[in-house]
């Protein structure tokens, strides 16, 4: 399993509203929308008062990617029996409101998005927790996605208690 930061999720309060969770990556487009559409699913099962969203650090990167969403992600989220809304959303741009909106920021791979937050938004790369998931040219489909599960399943885990 990719070890994840050593940043601790902050204890869940009950409340009303659930927390947010910003998964971020490089295109929103592939590692953070699988993130946050199993993070939601299985939340919702498990009744974990968290919601999950998802931004892009460089959408101007993504330049491949083709139609809203990763066909991987929408396969993989369909062998795990979690369907995608018919039209889903097109990749968003991060803001710096939406990180100040955030109770837990999980950027998918220290290694690539650390350097662009640091870029893009200079006061928030050490208010980060960081994930080591590499992009398709790193590491293959099938071990990106497994590695994100493992990372969203022990997330619950944590924030659960």
């Amino acid at each position: 399993m990719p070890e994840a930061h050593p940043v601790v999720p902050p204890a869940v309060h009950q409340s009303d509203s659930p927390r947010l969770v910003l998964f971020l990556c490089t295109g929103n487009y592939y590692r953070s929308r699988f993130a946050e559409l199993l993070f939601n699913a299985r939340a919702r099962a498990a009744g974990v008062p968290w919601i999950a969203d998802s931004r892009g650090l460089a959408l101007e990167f993504g330049i491949a990617n083709v139609g809203p969403i990763s066909r991987h992600v929408v396969e993989a989220l369909a062998a795990r029996g979690i369907a995608v809304d018919a039209e889903p959303r097109f990749p968003l741009h991060l803001q710096e409101d939406e990180l100040h909106a955030a109770h837990l920021i999980i950027a998918l791979c220290e290694r690539e998005h650390r350097p662009l937050l640091t870029e893009r938004f200079p006061a928030w790369p050490d208010r980060v927790m960081y994930w080591h998931i590499h992009d398709v040219h790193v590491t293959p489909v099938p071990d990106a996605l497994a590695a994100i599960e493992e990372q969203v399943q022990w997330l619950l885990g944590t924030l659960e208690r």
